[in-house]
């Protein structure tokens, strides 16, 4: 040491040495072989490499300059526009370019969805604020296709691989992307409540134009260049299609109030707008605006499943990182036996969670070549996993945060941005109580659904007996026809366990299932990650987290 220096810099884990996010992802890697994506397996393998590299490092620029609107030029004009960072560009270019958007719709082998759901995984590793418009962007599809005429004039755009951010009419540009706007000051999740107002401007009807007036409290993504949007026709509650600009190339009257101040999600852009007589086509049959919009919800509800995940997989990763590096007490925090407990549950949330999600992109994928019983399991499993996934994300960061100490508080760290983004997906696209409302909605209406969901767990019958004896529990829970209700959050938590145990005991690695059921599945089991008083595979598991 040389005279004036205080210390030596040691027991301190070197930067993370990740060269590819789906090389060094087991759990990845089989989900994406089981439920059917290996047609896009080398697609996945390039971006890997892309977001453990180019887009870790535009992630934390995107997120250390936040965006910032310009709601005025200089000389008094209303242009309402958002200015982000370079990075911001970057991240949504690499997004688009690797088809985050619309792989699902352009690709023609099965397995589709897959695919694109294990990129779209890897992607909120990394930089999760620009998912919002792209899984927006993606998730328009099906409910543009409710207006063929409307989706004949806006898909090619969407659905290309050149990202462009410049804020222009829609014919001017290469490349579009699409939001949403749902809620309203008085209403939230009760859409029905809405009072923005859409009036005929010749005529009206399925893919008329429309002028709204009103607002939107939650208005997603603000430079879109168009948004799918709920207002109060004459025939009730319809779906829209406002663009940023009118067919005249002057700008529409969408005007931004102010940006949301979020907790997280700091390198995306929210907004409050309100219309005054903002140009809009009729999206679908008037007054049947929730059922066509609904078919956005249930793709962004999978893709809330896929970010969650991601992160809890980004956090879980740094904990390990960290704990073999890092020395307490005379060894290796990855040797002490508790610290080991810890690691290994959370590697087990992440084992669940992967499985869930790909699953439910499996049967997304299924439904739409027109599967009866992809559809029946992904209308009660979509609820479920959006539910439980997103529940566990916020205590899952925070338990990887303590396994760093006070670095897993600092912001030159990521764990710090994970932790503010891990509350979002279990608020957006409806929270926790209208999810778990949605399974008992799902079993009441679609006695199909039920059947699947049975006949997905009675599968893996006989391969653990807690596994068992948890759908035997759960089978009682079901058949109960009084007070439904208020127990809707444990029967759905145990719906989702019992999923994420069946998946993985019928996986590659059924000894990672049987785990996961000691963990999760025992009436005695302990609340807090690493309470379960035992191994867990521990060793093994610690190598399906490869980070060095």
């Amino acid at each position: 040491m040389s005279q004036g220096e205080t210390h030596e810099v040691e027991n301190q884990p070197p930067p993370i040495a990740e060269d590819n996010a789906y090389a060094a992802d087991p759990a990845l890697r089989e989900a994406l072989r089981r439920e059917g994506g290996q047609a896009g397996e080398a697609k996945v393998e390039a971006f890997g490499a892309i977001a453990a590299g180019e887009l870790r490092e535009v992630g934390r620029q995107a997120n250390e300059n936040p965006p910032t609107p310009r709601i005025f030029d200089p000389y008094g004009h209303r242009i309402d526009e958002v200015e982000f960072h370079p990075a911001y560009h970057r991240s949504m270019a690499i997004a688009v370019e690797h088809g985050l958007h619309a792989h699902t719709w352009t690709a023609a082998e099965r397995g589709a969805q897959v695919v694109r759901s294990a990129l779209t995984y890897i992607h909120n590793q990394y930089e999760a604020g620009t998912m919002c418009p792209i899984t927006m962007t993606h998730a328009c599809v099906p409910a543009l296709r409710h207006q063929p005429d409307v989706a004949e004039a806006w898909l090619p755009k969407i659905l290309t691989d050149e990202y462009d951010p410049r804020c222009a009419p829609a014919g001017q540009k290469n490349g579009l992307t699409i939001g949403m706007g749902m809620t309203e000051k008085q209403g939230g999740s009760d859409v029905r409540a809405n009072t923005t107002r859409a009036e005929p401007v010749s005529g009206g009807g399925p893919g008329r134009e429309y002028e709204l007036v009103g607002h939107k409290w939650f208005f997603s993504a603000p430079m879109c260049d168009a948004h799918l949007v709920l207002a109060q026709s004459g025939g009730g509650l319809s779906c829209f299609l406002v663009p940023k600009w009118r067919p005249d190339d002057s700008r529409n009257q969408v005007h931004i109030q102010r940006l949301k101040n979020k907790l997280g999600d700091r390198s995306n852009a929210s907004s409050e707008v309100e219309f005054r007589g903002a140009l809009g086509w009729m999206i679908g049959e008037e007054g049947r605006g929730v059922p066509t919009i609904l078919d956005m919800v249930a793709q962004t509800r999978l893709d809330c499943m896929l970010g969650s995940a991601a992160l809890v997989r980004q956090a879980t990763l740094q904990a390990v990182h960290h704990s073999r590096h890092r020395r307490a007490f005379g060894k290796r925090l990855v040797e002490q036996p508790l610290m080991q407990a810890v690691l290994a549950d959370l590697i087990l949330e992440v084992e669940g969670a992967v499985a869930l999600a790909m699953r439910v992109a499996r049967a997304f994928d299924e439904a739409a070549r027109g599967d009866e019983g992809g559809k029946n399991f992904a209308r009660i499993a979509t609820p479920i996993g959006k539910y439980w996934i997103c529940k566990r994300a916020p205590v899952a960061v925070n338990e990887a945060q303590e396994c760093l100490g006070g670095n897993g508080y600092v912001e030159d760290f990521i764990l710090p941005r994970l932790y503010r983004q891990a509350p979002l997906n279990s608020i957006w696209e409806g929270s926790g109580n209208v999810q778990c409302l949605d399974v008992l909605r799902a079993m009441r209406r679609h006695p199909e659904a039920v059947d699947a969901l049975r006949a997905e767990l009675g599968a893996q019958r006989g391969k653990s007996a807690d596994f068992d004896a948890h759908v035997d529990r759960l089978g009682r829970e079901l058949s109960r026809e009084d007070g439904a209700e208020p127990r809707a959050r444990r029967t759905t938590e145990d719906l989702a366990l019992a999923l994420q145990a069946s998946i993985l005991l019928g996986g590659a690695r059924p000894d990672i299932g049987e785990a996961f059921c000691r963990a999760r599945l025992r009436p005695e089991r302990g609340l807090a990650f690493g309470a379960s008083g035992d191994e867990l595979l521990a060793a093994d598991l610690l190598e399906r987290a490869p980070a060095r």
